[in-house]
């Protein structure tokens, strides 16, 4: 078979891929469908978000060197969900927490990252800070305006089934309480996956890398031909040689 329609990866590469999708895709769907603020039983936004991400993983995944692949595909998905080939659904059509839409469609783009990333995937501040290029001040009051916002949703919808809580009243009790409140929120059924994940991830990949391939022996070619014309250019040239001078020297002795 020839190299350019071999598979990304092979033996225990290609075992250990699969069974990393097996293992963790259905909660790196739930992140993604959180982040793009669909339903659960509706996502294909979300499954072509990660979908991409993990391509980029397969792609990659002999260079981790004890990386772990999860904080790895996680990276990915947020910085696919921030760049502009990912754009999210206005706040005007996501304004609604029913049946067709996430639970967190009334949040913006940035408060659901920091909600998805410091309270349902526990990773701190200054690790999310970093990650999200924002200043963790911007990180703490995002997250606690997140929760706000939702705790003040929930309240107004319970309203009626609530005896003795005013609606839209102000949430009472300690930040942390607030916040598990949130995570329960969070903490829904995963979305089905795809069976076909890691094949097409599989093959996404492939073409990834036999571009990344391309790419490098067109640089290595490029270089090549530099250094051909550098060396002829010096042999015609003879930038070395001492140029001749152009007074005549002295004559002495007479």
């Amino acid at each position: 078979m020839r190299e350019s329609r071999q598979p990304p990866l092979a033996g225990r590469s290609a075992r250990e891929f699969e069974a990393f999708v097996a293992g963790a895709g259905g909660r790196l769907l739930h992140v993604a469908t959180l982040l793009t603020a669909e339903p659960s039983g509706r996502c294909l936004r979300a499954q072509r978000l990660l979908l991409g991400a993990l391509a980029r993983l397969c792609a990659e995944w002999d260079r981790l060197r004890g990386e772990d692949p999860y904080d790895r595909t996680r990276q990915e998905l947020v910085t696919r969900f921030t760049s502009g080939a990912w754009r999210p659904h206005r706040r005007s059509r996501t304004r609604g927490t029913g049946a067709e839409h996430g639970v967190l469609a009334r949040l913006g783009p940035q408060e659901r990252l920091v909600v998805v990333l410091t309270l349902y995937e526990g990773v701190p501040e200054a690790q999310t800070a970093a990650l999200l290029g924002l200043p963790q001040a911007r990180v703490r009051t995002l997250g606690t305006r997140a929760v706000s916002l939702l705790r003040g949703a929930r309240a107004t919808a319970a309203a009626g089934t609530a005896p003795g809580r005013r609606p839209g009243g102000r949430p009472t009790g300690r930040q942390g309480l607030k916040e598990e409140e949130v995570r329960r929120m969070l903490d829904l059924p995963y979305p089905r996956m795809p069976a076909d994940l890691h094949v097409r991830a599989s093959r996404r990949g492939a073409r990834l890398r036999r571009r990344r391939r391309t790419l490098h022996r067109v640089e290595c070619a490029l270089l090549l031909v530099a250094a051909i014309v550098f060396a002829v250019w010096a042999v015609a040239v003879e930038p070395w040689a001492v140029p001749p001078s152009a007074t005549t020297p002295e004559i002495g002795g007479w």
